[in-house]
């Protein structure tokens, strides 16, 4: 009996796990019966998004999907499709269509697949209670997130959108090495964007959070800190142009690192993209700089026992006080560097090919209170959003980019400041870094506490 896309949908528990494990094998058995290496990854995803406006449901989006994408390799050369239909037929055909590719790729001899893993870490996944939890506890969520926000402020006018969404998730690695890899994981998340009025001014404003654990998500915090984030900015005038030290927010930084991420890429560096290049030992950042790569950090939304590879994760230091330590890597880019992969071969779904990526990344926080980085300023400014991080170049650094913030008068926040330019190289800048504090922060796979630096070039009247 071939396994149909239709009939899995109804199983669950170890019904599932035993059939994307069964379906992984079958096609991995026949690409061998090919005479080639081959690698079977087997996606299951449902995803809820809810959104409410006004109280009302505005949006309830339920998804659903299955897949496999299947890899091959005739020699040193690498073929790959997908399929969304699991039947026998459907899936001969995907490993015929993937066995065809091969022919027109490259000879390299670093394709292949990954050793066999002795093991995996033991991280929880899956919290059972988004499953149990009914939908209309989830829309009240939603409800109670715009709710809050309206009654932290009443300059509140507007609620774009105001939501909850939820992912399960099920992947399956097996390959003809003998890799066999399963696991279960969800991660839920709630979030506003809304706007503020006063005087005729207008000021956006918004808050996320994504949590393993719906026991850990708070509506009320997510509305309030919404209206919070708006309602600040009312009133802002324009700053002066001179260099300033500066409070980056942690989001604002997690923007900064996010640029940042692709120079630890070893695909970046061995295609000479990462000014990081031979610089494996030399300080590249502040001694305060510790920067983390961790697929097993505990409370990550990211974390899992292994990468898309089946290759399992572990926890990569970058920078550790200042000091470059080393790269992310995937399996082709470990043999090409004669190395072990870190576990980093990320793929978002079935249909596309792992390829070296992030998984909680993060600056490790420091110890003094936010309050506590700029209480010795004369002049600065805290730095609530940064524009156009899009722009800021990843190789050589150098960024100009529109901001928002609150300048620092005599160690106390002021007034609002908007319509400024902040300037800089992104290496210097991590060289400049001269507080963290103890205020981490996740907004997806990339986390930060509030950070200081010495200066930074403000553009303004």
């Amino acid at each position: 009996m071939g396994l149909c896309a239709g009939y899995i949908y109804f199983i669950g528990g170890l019904k599932l796990r035993d059939e994307l494990l069964k379906t992984g094998r079958w096609a991995v058995e026949q690409a061998r019966g090919n005479g080639v290496e081959a690698e079977a990854f087997v996606l299951h995803s449902e995803d809820l998004t809810i959104e409410v406006r006004d109280g009302q449901v505005d949006t309830l989006k339920q998804a659903e999907e299955i897949g496999l994408g299947i890899r091959v390799f005739q020699g040193n050369r690498l073929g790959f499709s997908f399929t969304t239909d699991l039947s026998q037929d459907a899936v001969r055909e995907t490993i015929k269509r993937a066995i065809q590719g091969a022919k027109y790729t490259a000879d390299d001899k670093n394709n292949g697949l990954p050793d066999v893993a002795d093991g995996y870490p033991e991280i929880a996944t899956y919290d059972e209670e988004i499953e149990k939890t009914d939908l209309e506890t989830k829309v009240e969520m939603a409800r109670q997130i715009e709710a809050e926000a309206r009654k932290h402020d009443q300059r509140v006018r507007i609620v774009e959108s105001s939501g909850y969404e939820d992912s399960r998730y099920s992947v399956a690695v097996v390959n003809s090495r003998g890799t066999e890899a399963f696991q279960k994981a969800a991660f839920c998340g709630l979030y506003i964007s809304l706007m503020a009025e006063e005087n005729g001014e207008m000021q956006t404003g918004f808050s996320v959070e994504a949590k393993r654990y719906i026991k850990e998500l708070d509506p009320a915090r997510v509305g309030k800190e919404g209206a919070h984030n708006a309602v600040r900015i009312l009133g802002a005038k324009g700053a002066p142009s001179r260099p300033l030290p500066c409070i980056l927010e942690p989001y604002v930084m997690t923007n900064f690192l996010s640029v940042l991420s692709n120079s630890f890429s070893a695909d970046a560096v061995q295609k000479g993209k990462s000014t990081f290049k031979g610089k494996v030992g030399q300080v590249i950042a502040s001694n305060l700089v510790t920067l983390v790569d961790d697929g097993t950090y505990e409370k990550g939304i990211s974390s899992f026992p292994f990468d898309g590879e089946g290759w399992p994760s572990q926890r990569t230091v970058l920078i550790e006080q200042g000091k470059l330590e080393g790269f992310l890597y995937d399996s082709y880019t470990a043999r090409k560097d004669q190395t072990r992969s870190t576990g980093n071969g990320m793929r978002g779904s079935f249909r596309g090919l792992p390829s070296v990526g992030t998984t909680n990344l993060y600056l490790q926080p420091g110890t003094a209170t936010p309050e506590a980085l700029w209480q010795d300023f004369d002049r600065g400014l805290y730095v609530t959003e940064v524009m156009g991080m899009h722009t800021a170049n990843p190789i050589s650094g150098d960024f100009s980019l529109g901001a928002s913030g609150i300048m620092i008068e005599k160690g106390k926040l002021t007034y609002p400041v908007r319509g400024v330019t902040i300037a800089g190289n992104l290496f210097d800048f991590m060289r400049d870094i001269e507080g963290i504090g103890s205020d981490l922060r996740f907004f997806g796979g990339t986390g930060s506490p509030s950070v200081r630096v010495k200066s930074l070039s403000i553009g303004g009247e």
